[in-house]
């Protein structure tokens, strides 16, 4: 964990950068259907570049390492991330790969059901890290699992060696060595990617915590932190104490980004007061207001605009 608090923190996010393709339809379609959608947009996304702008959002400042193509999308995506005011220096172009498509599907109730084609994300190699590292002293290090499982390791370590701490989004949902992570600082997932990290299916409080125990066995995580949709959050933190943390009730449009939402202010809120309490009730409200807009990193709410619903609805987190 963190020796400080930091005012502004500095943030290395290393992760996938990918056009999303979104078309909004009344309902999910059955196998072998044809469904007419009602609307369709695109949007930059990909959840390392999401966790990026969210945490400059909500007050990091924001260095990113990732890959996009030699190709229109890419450049779109570098420009977004620079116009959020996301250092995008290290984010290089793949020769022989396009930039990574995620095609988000969302039904009218706000569920949605995502297909990604990682292309140039896949292209990232540990031989990018070093130069990172030597560039300055980070207060944080952010990733995913949207990009090769060699790269998050030796950033890892890399990261370890230079006391920084680490934040691990264990997402998407896939196997994944957490043991090569040992000592990790805070290590979050969802229902879907727990089940894949540990076989529990999560559907109570109880889950959650058998859950957590053996993903702190794992990992050796200074804190667990399940995130639970519409239920909220667990946190189990090393001396084994669990605590839940409902959520909170807004009028969900599409949870596209929510989870990355929750983990930017999970991190930068974290850096900052070094209570992981406050943390996750905080990441809770981002990721519930990043439900009501449309969209992943268009969703993504600011530090002000969190205060503000916090004010006007006297929450207190």
């Amino acid at each position: 964990m963190p020796s400080g608090v930091k005012d502004r923190p500095s943030v290395l996010v290393i992760g996938s950068l990918n056009m999303d393709l979104i078309l909004q339809l009344p309902r999910m379609p059955l196998v072998g259907e044809s469904l007419v959608g009602s609307h369709y947009s695109r949007s930059p996304g990909g959840k390392g570049a999401n966790q990026a702008v969210g945490l400059a959002r909500m007050g990091a400042d924001v260095t990113f390492v990732g890959k996009v193509g030699d190709d229109a999308d890419g450049k779109i995506l570098i420009d977004n991330l620079v116009a959020n005011s996301v250092s995008a220096d290290f984010v290089s172009k793949a020769e022989n790969a396009a930039t990574g498509l995620a095609v988000i599907l969302l039904d009218s109730d706000g569920r949605n059901s995502i297909a990604v084609f990682p292309a140039a994300n896949n292209e990232m190699t540990v031989a990018e890290l070093p130069a990172v590292f030597a560039w300055k002293q980070f207060d944080a290090l952010v990733l995913q699992l949207e990009i090769p499982d060699a790269v998050i390791i030796d950033a890892y370590r890399f990261a370890k060696r230079a006391a920084v701490p680490v934040f691990l989004d264990a997402g998407p949902a896939r196997p994944f060595p957490l043991e090569e992570l040992w000592g990790i600082d805070v290590l979050s997932p969802n229902e879907t990617e727990t089940l894949a990290l540990t076989g529990i299916k999560v559907k109570s409080l109880d889950q959650a915590k058998l859950a957590a125990a053996q993903l702190a066995k794992r990992s050796d995580a200074g804190a667990v932190v399940i995130k639970l949709g519409s239920l909220g959050a667990m946190s189990r933190t090393r001396d084994g104490c669990c605590q839940y943390f409902p959520a909170f009730k807004v009028h969900a449009v599409d949870p596209t980004a929510a989870g990355d939402a929750f983990t930017a202010a999970l991190a930068v809120r974290f850096l900052k007061t070094g209570d992981i309490r406050q943390s996750v009730n905080y990441a809770n409200l981002a990721g519930a207001l990043a439900t009501t807009r449309l969209g992943a990193q268009v969703s993504l709410p600011t530090d002000r605009e969190i205060e503000d619903y916090q004010q006007r609805s006297q929450l207190t987190l």
